[in-house]
């Protein structure tokens, strides 16, 4: 009998068991091949989506611990570059959570040289723009050798830097966290005070010793929020928060059940806040249908331009309409009556929580991989908001935008999905939750558009690229795809996990890897597919 050498090795079908002939793929997690990613793209992957909650093949731990290596390759190879891609990222609010970049700059701060080091902590302000961040910033360098003098000096410009009136605002709202306080922050700085004002509420930070009446009007908020410790009646409170705006953080729990309280709070409570606490000010009785507060919330929620400002993310509206549509938290017992309206703006406040996108013109794939690994982890560390089901909602601002596209979902098959972009987010969550699992074959989208003879000018997809169970790699199922049908296709992958692997080949023109959730993505694929 005669062997049929082509059949077993060939350039042309090779299953993604075995490498691309020639390559220079790597195994990936799930024992098929893919491309290795670069450091740089694996930094943006971290700093846009972290690694909390891990993955399907990759523990928490693992997975942390191989982005933490990639971004030290980074700051070894130029640490002032990835200091600017840090400050940028986060600056820019492109990251559903900061706590990524925090951490990153951790490592510059510690483990660059000497101009590395001096660029990071001269970025601390931008990084780490409030309390919280800061405190976050201090436990991480312990992982790195603690403080030194530049870190102390960092740290006291960070207090000094801002004017007393809202540092008091920090210091009150932001009083402890991860195990650090300002008090102890204070005591490791030794800030020399800018003003009258900071001596006086640095005294009260590091000894309890209360303001004088000489400095009133900036440190007001420092005696209300001790005054609300001692309140006895809600009327109290109201008026507190009234004249010295204290935030939530400042109330007793005693209080928080209290309808009036979350009144007088939500006049002038922050986007961010106001998005967390909609299922406690429904449950509380104040966010009903038809209601003032309803209508001042659904107003905010509508602003575009605040969203912006306040550097809300699109994975926080997301997060927010799941659960507040759920009428009950994924932690804990409390449950509450969804208001329709609120649930409305929170839909349309997604989309408009992306950058505005210019229509490609161009005929668009939108492939979702609905295979078992992208079920595990977490995107950003929200429970229950799987890759799988963020990546339906991301794909929708893509589909919102081309007039000419359509909906498939993959496993080791395809099937059509009859997803509208004009369905509301809670629809197509359910919608893609309920789709059934298999093994990854990233080659689908291609195989069925060629079988189908259906006219693609750019695949979309949207994967964690562990694709494994296919006869044919998927750039060699786009070639194929090229060659049958004399259209230029482009092929661009939608990393929805900061691991390290992609489909996408980095030395085709014609395929671009772009990062789950960086709000600039729709932009980018608009840009790409019509370039």
């Amino acid at each position: 009998m005669t062997i049929n050498y082509g059949k077993l090795f060939s350039t042309k079908i090779t299953p993604q068991s075995e490498p691309l002939p020639g390559s220079a793929q790597v195994p990936n997690s799930a024992g098929g091949y893919a491309f290795a990613v670069d450091d740089w793209m694996r930094l943006d992957r971290f700093l846009m989506l972290g690694s909390e909650g891990g993955s399907y093949y990759a523990t928490e731990r693992t997975l942390t611990r191989e982005n933490a290596q990639a971004v030290e390759r980074c700051i070894a190879a130029d640490g002032v570059r990835t200091v600017a891609r840090i400050v940028e990222i986060s600056d820019a609010g492109r990251a559903p959570k900061n706590d990524p970049a925090i951490f990153a700059l951790a490592m510059a701060a510690k483990l660059g040289n000497l101009q590395t080091r001096r660029a990071a902590l001269d970025a601390l302000a931008k990084v780490c723009r409030i309390g919280t961040h800061l405190m976050h910033f201090a436990e991480y360098l312990q992982a790195f050798g603690g403080w030194g003098r530049g870190t102390r000096t960092a740290v006291a410009r960070w207090y000094n830097g801002r004017p007393a009136d809202k540092l008091a605002y920090q210091v009150v709202k932001y009083q402890s966290r991860d195990r650090w306080s300002n008090r102890d922050l204070l005591r490791l700085a030794h800030p020399k005070a800018a003003s009258p004002e900071h001596d006086a509420l640095y005294r009260w930070i590091v000894r309890g010793e209360l303001p004088t009446p000489t400095v009133p009007l900036a440190l007001g908020i420092v005696d209300a929020f001790e005054q609300a410790k001692r309140a006895r009646e809600v009327k109290q409170i109201v008026e507190l928060i009234g004249a010295h705006d204290l935030p939530r953080e400042c109330i007793p729990t005693e209080w928080l059940d209290e309808a009036r309280v979350w009144e007088a709070l939500l006049g002038r409570m922050p986007l961010h806040a106001l998005i967390r606490n909609l299922a406690t000010m429904t449950r509380v009785g104040l966010l009903v249908p038809m209601s003032e507060a309803t209508r001042t919330v659904v107003a905010r929620l509508r602003d575009g331009k605040k969203l912006a400002d306040a550097r809300v993310h699109p994975i926080a509206l997301l997060a927010a309409q799941k659960t507040y549509a759920a009428g009950h938290g994924a932690r804990g017992q409390h449950t509450w009556a969804p208001v329709g309206a609120i649930v409305d703006a929170l839909d349309e406040a997604f989309y408009a929580a992306f950058k505005l996108v210019e229509p490609a013109g161009q005929r668009l794939l939108l492939a979702l991989d609905v295979s078992s690994s992208m079920e595990g982890g977490q995107v950003a560390g929200v429970p229950g908001l799987t890759p799988r089901v963020a990546s339906a909602a991301l794909a929708l601002v893509t589909a919102a935008t081309e007039p000419q596209h359509a909906f498939v979902a993959f496993t080791r098959s395809l099937s059509e999905l009859t997803i509208s972009p004009k369905w509301r987010l809670d629809r197509v969550v359910k919608a893609v939750s309920g789709l059934p699992f298999g093994g990854t074959d990233c080659a689908q989208p291609m195989l069925w558009a060629s079988a189908r003879k259906v006219a693609v000018d750019c695949f979309v997809i949207y994967t964690d690229s562990e694709t494994w169970a296919g006869a044919i790699h998927p750039v060699q199922a786009l070639r194929q795809y090229r060659q049958q049908t004399g259209i230029a296709s482009k092929l661009i992958v939608v990393g929805m996990l900061s691991n390290g692997f992609s489909i996408a080949d980095p030395s085709d023109a014609g395929m671009l890897d772009v990062v789950g959730f960086d709000t600039a993505t729709p932009a980018l694929i608009g840009d790409f597919a019509r370039a």
